[in-house]
């Protein structure tokens, strides 16, 4: 990656960094609110991310961020967050807390653009919820700026190229997403933020050039 994009200098890769932190704060906190009765109703009505025309519930341009901080069960929210720290924290002490923010959150619109788009194509009338699409983009980031970072797959448990790891991944987005072959998951979310990632960086990349 263009050296233009990052404030490269040494960092301390134990540390959590200051927008990590609060997005771990944040989704555990929202997660314990979704377990109340009272509550749960609530943020699922007015702060999810509903198709436009939903029989159930009314969109609001606000869900486009709220959804990121919900989740539906606790592995959706574990796994999102231990993806969150294992991608995002090293991206964040390079980029810098500002522009670290600016990019997840980019993703996480982004793909819940993509996801209105294709929940109107389909007629789909369920919501969305989940920092999926943000750490998918996380992960594109991470591929480009260490392409050649040996990764341990969970599934299969395989080391693996960075770069390869983040193309294994958009195919296998992309296939489940075509082939309705993965239910109940938002792949085409996942590729959005994935793409709107990859858009951000070339913007960067250009207005550094210049």
């Amino acid at each position: 990656m263009s050296p233009h994009i990052y404030q490269r200098k040494p960092v301390n890769t134990d540390a959590i960094p200051t927008v990590i932190f609060f997005l771990l704060i944040a989704n555990g906190l929202v997660f314990a609110a979704q377990q109340l009765s009272q509550f749960d109703e609530l943020l699922g009505r007015y702060f999810a991310l509903w198709p436009f025309g939903s029989a159930f519930a009314e969109f609001y341009p606000w869900q486009l961020v709220t959804y990121g901080f919900l989740h539906g069960s606790p592995v959706h929210l574990i796994f999102n967050m231990f993806m969150l720290w294992m991608f995002g924290r090293e991206l964040e002490l390079i980029m810098g807390a500002k522009r670290f923010l600016i990019y997840f959150m980019t993703c996480v619109i982004g793909a819940g653009v993509i996801q209105l788009t294709v929940s109107a194509l389909q007629g789909s009338p369920n919501p969305v919820v989940g920092a999926s699409g943000g750490v998918f983009g996380l992960l594109l980031a991470f591929g480009m700026t260490f392409p050649n970072r040996m990764i341990m797959l969970l599934f299969p448990p395989i080391p693996m190229k960075a770069k390869y790891m983040v193309v294994l991944f958009g195919i296998l987005e992309l296939y489940l997403g075509l082939s309705g072959r993965a239910p109940g998951i938002a792949n085409f979310a996942h590729l959005g933020g994935m793409l709107f990632g990859f858009l951000l960086i070339q913007r960067w990349k250009k207005a550094g050039r210049r």
